[in-house]
């Protein structure tokens, strides 16, 4: 069995300040069970890209207990005149790792498409940043039972002419943010078919849509939910290490 690495990765999306950022993350530091022997998952938070900038100290002590940093969006292109927009490069220099791309929220909002975030892609990876590519279908999909064919062509798009590794996160977008949890076995056979679609066993693939501190322990404890990308439960540090210090039910 392939031991595969379990990420916590918390979405603030737009929400906090700098300094809202820091005492979150002191906060957090404090209320997480940093037994390094007992520690369960590494940790991503993805604040706005005004907080990327995370004070150096705090920095520092996020790299010794394996928390990461990760931006939430980059444009497509390298560099240019591109008002209002942030670069892979300039992502990397401010120290992040990470990358979340493909946000239902994206797709709904700013009009993304599969290719557009397959150039994004193309251009984290080129960069040494590690994506964090989304996928979900939304109520009507799921009622007309559409749930593998969106799937299958979300990924064939966003992942067309890629070969590097990266993480997947599964987020039925009819439970984000909605109260509305995918059931657990349903969540583990979605994400056990994106595993076999792709093609090879250590990819990560995580759950995302209204993870709390209530269902974490049974969402964990599916064979092949390989961590959760949270969002409105991100924002207490409390509440979110609760999540990121989950027990697997046996």
């Amino acid at each position: 069995m392939i031991n595969r690495t379990k990420y916590c990765v918390a979405n603030f999306k737009m929400n906090k300040t700098v300094v809202e950022t820091n005492n979150y993350i002191s906060r957090l530091i404090k209320s997480l069970n940093l037994d390094i022997e007992t520690y369960v998952s590494d940790i991503v938070i993805c604040p706005p890209f005004t907080s990327l900038n995370i004070d150096s100290l705090i920095f520092e002590t996020l790299s010794f207990y394996n928390v990461s940093i990760g931006s939430q969006n980059i444009n497509s292109k390298e560099s240019g005149a591109y008002t209002g927009e942030i670069s892979a490069e300039m992502i990397r220099d401010i120290g992040a790792k990470y990358l979340i791309l493909g946000h239902s929220e994206r797709r709904e909002y700013f009009k993304e498409s599969d290719e557009e975030i397959n150039e994004k892609l193309n251009t984290a990876l080129s960069y040494n940043l590690i994506p964090i590519l989304c996928l979900g279908e939304n109520l009507e999909q799921r009622k007309n039972n559409q749930i593998e064919e969106i799937l299958k062509n979300q990924l064939s798009k966003c992942l067309k002419s890629i070969n590097s590794n990266l993480i997947i996160a599964y987020e039925p977008i009819w439970a984000i943010g909605t109260g509305k949890t995918c059931e657990s076995l349903e969540a583990n056979r979605i994400c056990g078919l994106i595993r076999k679609w792709i093609g090879y066993e250590d990819v990560i693939i995580q759950y995302g849509g209204s993870v709390k501190s209530n269902n974490i322990d049974e969402i964990m404890s599916m064979s092949d939910i390989d961590g959760v990308l949270v969002g409105g439960a991100s924002l207490d540090p409390t509440n979110f290490a609760r999540i990121a210090n989950y027990e697997s039910i046996q």
